[in-house]
């Protein structure tokens, strides 16, 4: 059932979703727009909640991606605090969790992610723990906040971003930290062992106690089974904890396009263009399984530039423009005064090269496959970042000894590639 007014529905207000609102009536759509979000309040980024907003370095509003009155000057109806309970290809419409149902011409998918729950002996009702915590909202922040107090001993499990994210926080805090990571070393999933060592050193140099190749085997509760009192690890060493954080991973809400009959693979797929293959369907940001040109594969990105460009191509798909999405991938993390800035996807890569001194705190890593520059990480160095990007784009061919040598300035090096 078409509506009169051609209806573009959005499901999921962070990043992507309000993205590709602000998008659509930048490309001119004149259709109704209706964002729909599950959470209370106006859209918000969520990068700063386990860093400054964690800190209070700044609030609620600061967080903001636009404040009221540009949804209300956009003419964008923005629904908040409502779920979608389920989703009617064939009559294109949506059912919601108040009983509402909306009809819809075009309906996107942009409903995130979730955290990666903990599962664990001892853990079968993990509500009751109000200690035990994940970071995902400015509300699981809030909870967080308020147990998070100086000389507290919070326990982190979880050596990646987030949770190296909040190990920073909580010691410039004063908090005592432990973090627990069951591989043999932090951010092993996305750097090399030289990154990884260096991050290592800077947090045990700050006062943090990581473990690594320590796996969790379960919790200690208090008398009333209603705080964690302590880890326990399966190497039989026990950490107390006044709060723990856990940051395991992310899981892709897929569920509601699931139910749908809208296939699912490691995400919602979807094509260059962000179309699902149902009609009328589209979807972006981290609910996404999408092809990528550069590497040859369906990849599910959990970063704000991959949620921002491919909102832009659900955008002009829409309006009937063909604006294939093939961003190369990039992603931030800050913790203490590093900034380390991610390009492309570093598995497989056959040698690294370091540009500058890991010793210090400035320097860059160059992941090379068949002689070509397939990913870079670079740590307080954001001129060399905006080369680097330009490098793996072109897959760049540039002889190791001219990459290591920092005396080179990285720039110049964009004209001798292959």
């Amino acid at each position: 059932m078409a509506t009169s007014t051609p209806t573009t529905l959005i499901l999921g207000a962070g990043q992507a979703g309000a993205e590709v609102a602000f998008a659509l009536r930048q490309q001119g759509y004149a259709g109704r727009v209706v964002l729909v979000g599950d959470e209370p309040g106006l859209p918000y980024q969520r990068p700063p909640l386990s860093k400054a907003y964690l800190m209070r370095k700044v609030d609620v509003d600061a967080l903001h991606l636009r404040p009221r009155t540009a949804y209300e000057t956009a003419a964008i109806e923005l629904r908040t605090g409502l779920r979608a309970e389920r989703v009617e290809p064939g009559g294109k419409r949506v059912v919601f969790s108040d009983g509402s149902v909306l009809a819809y011409d075009k309906l996107v998918f942009a409903t995130g992610g979730r955290a990666r729950p903990l599962q664990l002996p001892g853990l079968e009702h993990p509500e009751r723990l109000l200690n035990l915590h994940y970071l995902r909202s400015i509300a699981d922040v809030d909870r967080i906040h308020r147990q998070f107090h100086e000389g507290s001993r919070l326990v982190l499990i979880g050596g990646g971003y987030v949770g190296l994210e909040v190990a920073a926080a909580a010691r410039q805090c004063g908090l005592h930290v432990t973090v627990l990571e069951a591989l043999p070393r932090v951010l092993a999933r996305v750097t090399a062992a030289e990154v990884s060592a260096f991050y290592e050193r800077i947090h045990r140099e700050a006062g943090v106690d990581i473990r690594t190749g320590t796996s969790v085997a379960g919790v200690e509760s208090d008398p009333s089974g209603d705080a964690v009192r302590a880890i326990r690890c399966a190497d039989g060493s026990v950490v107390a904890a006044d709060l723990v954080v856990v940051g395991i991973g992310q899981l892709p809400n897929t569920e509601l396009a699931l139910r749908a009959g809208i296939a699912v693979d490691n995400g919602i797929v979807v094509d260059e263009f962000a179309c699902t293959a149902e009609p009328d369907v589209l979807a972006a940001g981290d609910c996404t399984s999408h092809p990528n040109r550069l590497y040859g594969r369906p990849l599910r990105l959990e970063s704000v530039p991959n949620a921002l460009e491919q909102a832009r191509t659900v955008a002009a798909t829409i309006c009937g423009v063909h604006r294939p999405h093939d961003a190369v991938p990039w992603f931030w993390s800050d913790q203490y005064d590093l900034k380390l800035q991610m390009v492309g996807l570093s598995q497989g890569h056959e040698r690294l090269i370091v540009r500058g001194d890991p010793t210090g705190r400035s320097f860059t890593a160059f992941y090379l496959q068949d002689g070509r520059v397939i990913a870079v990480d670079a740590i307080n160095r954001p001129q060399e970042f905006m080369i680097a990007k330009k490098l793996v784009a072109q897959r760049a061919a540039i002889s190791p000894d001219r990459l290591g040598d920092d005396s080179l300035p990285l720039k110049s090096l964009l004209t001798t590639s292959a």
